[in-house]
């Protein structure tokens, strides 16, 4: 369940602007999701292999090039159907603990 989680966060963060690794940490944290580079990367990697993301090289001036990811197409319609997934499962959630009897 994390995983896919994980995956809708990450497609989210990167929906807004294109994202490099530590971006993407960073954010995960102040959600309260801490999240190593060594789970990162490949979910990266997959989402990346499905067609959800796209990168790019960016020289760097304090070390080696960067690789910024952005969000295809694909990954936006993905995407889209994520967030209405976790919205049904969500409701669905909040109906069964709201409603049960004591």
């Amino acid at each position: 369940m994390r995983k896919g989680i994980l995956e809708f966060c990450i497609l989210s963060l990167i929906s807004k602007k294109e994202m490099y690794v530590s971006d993407l940490i960073d954010e995960l944290r102040k959600g309260k999701l801490d999240v190593v580079e060594g789970t990162l990367y490949p979910l990266l990697t997959r989402l990346k292999n499905g067609e959800f993301l796209s990168y790019r090289w960016e020289e760097s001036t304090s070390g080696p090039p960067r690789k910024y990811y952005q969000i295809t197409e694909k990954g936006k319609t993905f995407l889209t159907e994520l967030q209405n997934t976790w919205n049904e499962l969500t409701e669905s959630v909040n109906t069964i603990t709201n409603n049960q009897n004591p």
